[in-house]
Order: C-alpha cells, then sequence, then structure tokens
C-alpha cells in the first residue's frame, strides 16, 4: 500500500545516471514551446511509438532508489507497462518533453471515475535526473492541465506533495467532496478543477483497473 509520506506517482527527485538519449526526427505536431531557464527550447509533445522505450528508462531512472543500490525495477515502471494495455489508456495524454531531438520526460494521465462520471488520474510524471529542476516536470503539468481542459474533461487527480502541485491549481480533493481512493493518503491525494466541472461531482475516486493492482 501507498504511504502518504511517500507519494508514488509524482517527480522524482533522485540524482543519478540518466537514461540513454534517444534521437529521431521531430514530429510534426507540437504541443507547445517552452524556455527552460538556461535559455533553451524543449518541446512538450505527444508521445509517439519511437519513445516508448526512452520513456520506459526515464521513468526507471527518475523513481529508483539511490540507496540502497539495487537493480529491482521501480513499480512505476510496471504500471506504466500496465496501463498501457489496460481500456484506460488515452494516448492523446501521454506527453514526453523534448530537447535537441531527445526525450527527457513523461507524464501521463489516465481514465478515472467518480460515481460513473469520467475524470483524469495523473501518473506515472518522471523526469531524467540530470534534467530534473530546470522546468522540465512543470512543463508536462501545464501542457497536461491544459490539454484536458481544452478537450473538455471534468478534473484531474493525484498523489503527490501538496507544495509542488498546488502551483498547478491542485487543491486537497476534499475541498470539493471527492474522497481517495485511500484514505490514509490524507491531503496528498489532490484534485485540479477544469472548465467543465460542475459541484455536484463527488463521491470516491477510482483510478484506471491498473492501480487498484498496486
Amino acid at each position: 500500500m501507498v504511504r502518504a509520506s511517500e507519494p508514488l506517482f509524482g517527480p522524482a527527485q533522485p540524482r543519478i545516471s540518466t537514461a540513454p538519449n534517444v534521437t529521431r526526427n521531430r514530429p510534426k505536431s507540437l504541443v507547445t514551446s517552452i524556455p527552460f531557464a538556461r535559455d533553451c527550447i524543449v518541446l512538450v509533445r505527444r508521445e509517439t511509438s519511437q519513445d516508448i522505450a526512452a520513456v520506459r528508462l526515464i521513468q526507471a531512472a527518475a523513481f529508483r532508489k539511490p540507496e540502497p543500490e539495487t537493480l529491482t525495477e521501480p513499480i512505476e515502471v510496471w504500471l506504466l507497462d500496465e496501463l498501457r494495455a489496460c481500456t484506460g489508456w488515452l494516448p492523446q495524454y501521454s506527453l514526453v518533453v523534448e530537447q535537441d531531438n531527445t526525450v527527457i520526460a513523461h507524464g501521463v494521465c489516465t481514465r478515472g471515475q467518480v460515481g460513473g462520471i469520467r475524470a483524469l488520474g495523473l501518473g506515472p510524471i518522471g523526469v531524467q535526473p540530470d534534467f530534473q529542476h530546470q522546468g522540465a516536470g512543470s512543463a508536462l503539468m501545464h501542457a497536461l492541465v491544459g490539454g484536458a481542459d481544452a478537450s473538455g474533461e471534468l478534473f484531474i487527480a493525484l498523489l503527490g506533495n501538496p507544495a509542488y502541485y498546488s502551483r498547478f491549481g491542485f487543491v486537497a480533493s476534499t475541498d470539493h467532496g471527492i474522497e481517495s481512493p485511500d484514505p490514509g493518503w490524507g491531503p496528498f491525494f489532490q484534485v485540479r478543477t477544469l472548465s467543465a466541472y460542475q459541484p455536484t461531482m463527488t463521491g470516491q475516486f477510482s483510478y484506471a483497473e491498473p492501480f487498484q493492482r498496486l
């Protein structure tokens, strides 16, 4: 079971060796361009089939524990594989950050629900360690929230650190009458309501099926 003091699906912080660079031709359709602090331009775009191997490596590097040394694959990688194969997978919400034709970060929203009403569950989201704290995670968050809102989604739910996610408009789910799948998550379970949200949308949130097997 996930402990609220150790959020599972948000950006991870360990500084370890990075995933190998994977380069390819730049896709024609781009979600957005966002300048990083060091004056380089990055692209946030929809993931393609060519990105999948690099995305797995990035999520593994982002979430692998630096101490003690372990070769165990983080559970977030397993979760991502299972989400791809389930009915809740939404390819339009699987986004990558690309810098100089190299994928450096990935985040995804999948289909969740509250009382039969559709919603989104965010995670996992990870940044290649050498590129953490440089804006890639924020770029992903803004693109995911903006894309979901433009598509008429109702709200996004996630499990993570309120100090980080509050900057993107996330608040404790209970502020909107939405219960977490696990009461022990407390304020770490948060929601970001979108333009189509109605206050009557209350109840217990359910993630896509693979989350329920963690």
